[in-house]
């Protein structure tokens, strides 16, 4: 058994859970989620406490339980506190900000860059080069953000670029004159 698997998810007051044979959604405070369940994995609700069982005891049924444990305590926390990346822009000239649905991002190439924003995740850009990405969904508010660092990624000469709050880049020492 999995040791992620058998930790039981603790479900706060305020947040919804129910559970059918197929799937199990998750509402809070901030939103609705659902996730669908493997047919190899069961999930029960004892006194505000949700557990993951394996119905049976095959390797794909035990690589799938400690993955639905951990997405479910994902949804109960996206659901009451929500998740957050910040994207840091670097480089002489590159900036964003938001227009309508559209994040529009100046990063040095001959146009600017529009990005749409897709529901469930809210975008703030704040002193032009800290973008905030806001959402109940783990997965994807990491997926925006890794999208948008992906447009242009940190250069490892002079560090320019789109990274992640706190990502280090390491680097490079340039060509030398010879002698």
């Amino acid at each position: 058994m999995s040791k992620v698997g058998r930790k039981p998810i603790d479900i706060p007051k305020g947040v919804e859970f129910k559970i059918s044979p197929e799937k199990v959604v998750v509402k809070g405070p901030k939103g609705e989620l659902f996730f669908k369940v493997d047919p190899r994995i069961k999930v029960e609700l004892k006194e505000q406490r949700a557990l993951v069982l394996q119905k049976g005891n095959d390797r794909e049924g035990r690589a799938f339980h400690g993955l639905v444990r951990s997405q479910l305590a994902n949804m109960v926390l996206g659901v009451t506190e929500g998740y957050e990346k910040i994207l840091e822009i670097n480089g002489v000239g590159y900036k964003a900000q938001v227009q309508g649905g559209k994040l529009v991002l100046n990063l040095g190439f001959s146009h600017p860059v529009e990005f749409d924003i897709p529901k469930g995740v809210e975008a703030k850009v704040e002193k032009q080069t800290t973008i905030k990405l806001k959402g109940i969904d783990k997965q994807e508010v990491g997926q925006i953000a890794a999208n948008i660092r992906g447009l242009r990624p940190p250069e490892p000469y002079k560090g320019k670029g789109i990274r992640y709050s706190g990502e280090q880049v390491r680097t490079k020492e340039g060509k030398k004159a010879g002698k």
